[in-house]
């Protein structure tokens, strides 16, 4: 499978030039929070960006895997304009075969050097796994998946610990970090630095992200 290399960040997706490294794509991520916590947000998401992206080649430079929750839109978060980022999201930024095989693409395919992880706290999911660890109560249909994708992570922390939900979100993080970094296929770009996984905090009331696993 070819290999086209991702573009250092810049103004626009099409002005970038190839070549990015996992040091600036982080440095860019966290350059986006800052302004988006300030107020100071430089990225209004119109279609004008929508269709200056549209008109060249795909350029990401970092792909991010979030959770679903309606308070924390990725893009908006790091300022990031169109076509500056992929952006995977599930409940509990749970990792599957479909979501690995997508960042394995970008990592390969459009040699995007960054991948986030970023959990966020008071997440749902891990309440509810919290839940289901304490009653018993397995839910029903694929929700189950994800309840038994986090829950080793309640598991590891202590069911029954009185900070049990913000250390296993904290503990989910970790956990996925460590998977993407195991995977095989991204062992070869890893080992040479061509990209790099990091692992993230988002906080509902400031808007700052932290990091808990950096590249």
């Amino acid at each position: 499978m070819a290999v086209s290399r991702a573009a250092p960040p810049g103004s626009a997706p099409g002005d970038r030039a190839r070549g990015g490294t996992p040091r600036v794509a982080l440095a860019e991520l966290l350059a986006g929070n800052r302004r988006f916590v300030s107020g100071q947000p430089v990225h209004g998401h119109d279609v004008t960006a929508a269709a200056a992206s549209a008109s060249g080649d795909q350029q990401p430079y970092a792909v991010l895997l979030g959770c679903i929750d309606s308070r924390v839109p990725l893009e908006a978060i790091f300022d990031q304009t169109f076509g500056s980022i992929c952006v995977i999201r599930t409940g509990g930024h749970v990792l599957d075969r479909a979501v690995l095989g997508s960042i394995e693409y970008v990592v390969d395919v459009l040699g995007v050097p960054l991948v986030m992880v970023l959990g966020h706290e008071r997440c749902g999911a891990v309440d509810a796994t919290v839940g289901a660890l304490r009653t018993g109560r397995r839910p029903d249909g694929a929700l189950a998946h994800l309840v038994d994708r986090i829950a080793p992570a309640v598991t590891e922390v202590g069911v029954d610990d009185p900070q049990v939900q913000p250390l296993a979100v904290r503990r989910h993080v970790h956990r996925t970090v460590a998977a993407l970094r195991a995977d095989p296929l991204l062992a070869e770009p890893l080992a040479a630095g061509r990209v790099a996984v990091a692992g993230a905090l988002y906080d509902l009331s400031t808007g700052e992200v932290a990091l808990l696993d950096p590249p």
